[in-house]
C-alpha cells in the first residue's frame, strides 16, 4: 500500500513562495547586469568575465521552468538548474573582486543577497527529495 505525502503547505501559499522566490531572481538578475554596465568597456577580461555573468545572471529565468514542472523529478532537475547557474554568478561577482575591479564592500550586499537566495533554492530542492 502507497502512502500519498501530503504538504503542509497549501497552493496558495506554494504559489506566494514561487511568485517572491521569482521577483528576488529577477531583481538579483537586474542587479548583476548593472555591475557589467559598470565595467570598463576597454578591458577584454572585464568583458569577457561580465559576459560570463550575464549569461548566468540572465538564465535564472530557468525557474519559470521550475514553477511549471510536472513532477517531482522535473521540478528537481530544473530547480539544480537554477543553483548552478545562481551559484556560477556568484562566482563570477567573487572574481570581480579578486580581479580588482570591485572592492568586495561594493559587491557584499549582492554576494550575500545571491547566497541567501542560493540557500533557500537548495532546501527547496533536497525538499523535493523527502517527499
Amino acid at each position: 500500500m502507497t502512502q500519498k505525502n501530503v504538504s503542509k503547505y497549501t497552493d496558495e501559499e506554494r504559489f506566494a513562495f514561487a511568485e517572491s522566490i521569482e521577483k528576488k531572481l529577477k531583481s538579483f538578475a537586474l542587479r548583476r547586469i548593472d555591475v557589467y554596465k559598470s565595467l570598463p568597456s576597454n578591458d577584454f577580461v572585464a568583458q569577457h568575465t561580465g559576459k560570463q555573468l550575464v549569461r548566468s545572471s540572465t538564465s535564472s529565468v530557468n525557474y519559470r521552468a521550475v514553477k511549471r514542472a510536472r513532477s517531482p523529478i522535473e521540478f528537481y532537475s530544473k530547480i539544480s538548474i537554477v543553483i548552478e547557474e545562481l551559484d556560477e554568478s556568484i562566482y563570477w561577482l567573487e572574481m570581480f573582486n579578486d580581479l580588482h575591479y570591485f572592492t568586495i564592500e561594493k559587491l557584499s550586499k549582492l554576494v550575500a543577497d545571491g547566497n541567501e537566495i542560493l540557500a533557500i533554492l537548495a532546501k527547496s530542492s533536497k525538499n523535493i527529495n523527502k517527499n
